[in-house]
């Protein structure tokens, strides 16, 4: 009697293997091939008997799918059921990195590292959560980790470059997104970003020649890089190669007027040129506006900003319509400090040369911070 029952009970149990095993493999198809609503639709409300890798299979169904309650829970019952698969802890971390919920998120990717040392995509989920936390020290360590190993996604290289910048350490950053254009492809999502922080990066450091050329491979790549055209004419302008930002400025201008520029801080104007001045960082903007509308208003903007980034003085030269009515100058040099506006009585019109206006605004610069 012993007998035929223990055989029943492994036949009975052997037919349960089965069903699951046939369960597994049709989630691990539909899974394949993204029918993620059907996996849904069939297994949500009837998962009792299914094993833990049938749990993670539909947790990940919802993980795709963006419902983030139902993820976790079916990864909760899929590592209660076996809590050595990394897979279920990573997506569960990462689950939580959406909600916002770092703290448990870097817990559940440290399990799934501790399972798999040798997966990238744990390094970098890990080095998101730290990102989030503003822990850039830990953040850079986890990205590090990830880009050491084979078939490290693109974003890793990337976001170790950003997490370097974070850290004000502009060498590494540079460092990092060296490395990540290197790794890359052209068509990488991340290659026009790191191309710019590159650009960006080189700039800062007084490369012009070395950020030159990367400004202009991103045009080539994506023409409506509206920023990186701003970027090499402020290189054209600091090396006063004037003319080669002529066509630059006319693109700029062109998608202004098509509203391309709109939501974005190229909005009204764009940064012409940067240069330190006694202490003091200048930045120099033009604006689009270029039509006589009986108003007065603001061309080129000199912003003289202290250390703390505090505007100290700021110097334009200013459309005026009765000047013109007058026959006199387009465009008047004033200037405004605090509560007081100021008319230095120059004038200035649609021929004008930048240098001597740039001059003239450094006169008055001179003139009143003492």
């Amino acid at each position: 009697m012993k007998l035929i029952t223990t055989t029943i009970l492994l036949l009975f149990s052997i037919i349960c293997v089965n069903a699951q095993d046939i369960e597994l493999d049709k989630l691990k198809k539909l899974t394949e091939s993204n029918n993620y609503d059907i996996i849904v639709a069939e297994y949500a409300n009837n998962y009792d008997k299914l094993s833990a890798k049938s749990l993670y299979y539909i947790g990940q169904a919802f993980f795709m799918l963006e419902n983030d309650t139902d993820c976790l829970k079916f990864m909760d019952l899929s590592i209660q059921l076996d809590n050595q698969d990394p897979a279920s802890y990573f997506i569960k971390a990462s689950t939580l990195n959406y909600l916002s919920n770092y703290e448990e998120a870097i817990t559940n990717f440290e399990k799934a590292i501790l399972l798999n040392p040798n997966d990238e995509k744990f390094y970098t989920g890990l080095g998101d959560s730290y990102t989030m936390q503003k822990n850039y020290i830990k953040a850079a360590e986890s990205y590090t980790k990830a880009t050491k190993l084979p078939n490290c996604p693109d974003r890793s290289y990337y976001m170790l470059g950003q997490a370097y910048s974070s850290l004000k350490d502009d060498v590494t950053a540079l460092k990092a997104f060296y490395q990540a254009k290197e790794k890359m492809t052209s068509e990488s999502e991340y290659y026009v970003d790191t191309l710019f922080n590159i650009g960006l990066l080189e700039s800062l450091q007084k490369n012009l020649d070395k950020a030159e050329p990367i400004f202009k491979e991103i045009i080539e790549i994506s023409p409506n890089d509206y920023h990186s055209y701003a970027k090499l004419i402020q290189i054209y302008y600091h090396n006063k190669t004037y003319d080669k930002a002529v066509a630059l400025k006319k693109t700029l201008y062109e998608a202004h007027r098509k509203g391309e520029l709109k939501e974005t801080n190229l909005e009204d104007m764009f940064c012409i040129d940067q240069f330190e001045w006694k202490g003091y960082k200048v930045l120099v903007f033009e604006r689009y506006e270029n039509e006589n509308k009986g108003k007065i208003y603001n061309k080129h903007l000199f912003y003289v900003n202290d250390k703390s980034e505090k505007t100290m003085l700021r110097v334009q030269t200013e459309f005026s319509p009765i000047s013109v009515e007058l026959g006199g100058s387009k465009y008047l040099l004033c200037a405004n400090q605090g509560a007081t506006h100021i008319n230095s009585g120059l004038g200035f019109n649609e021929d004008y040369n930048y240098e001597g206006v740039k001059t003239e605004a450094i006169n008055l610069f001179t003139q009143y911070l003492k």
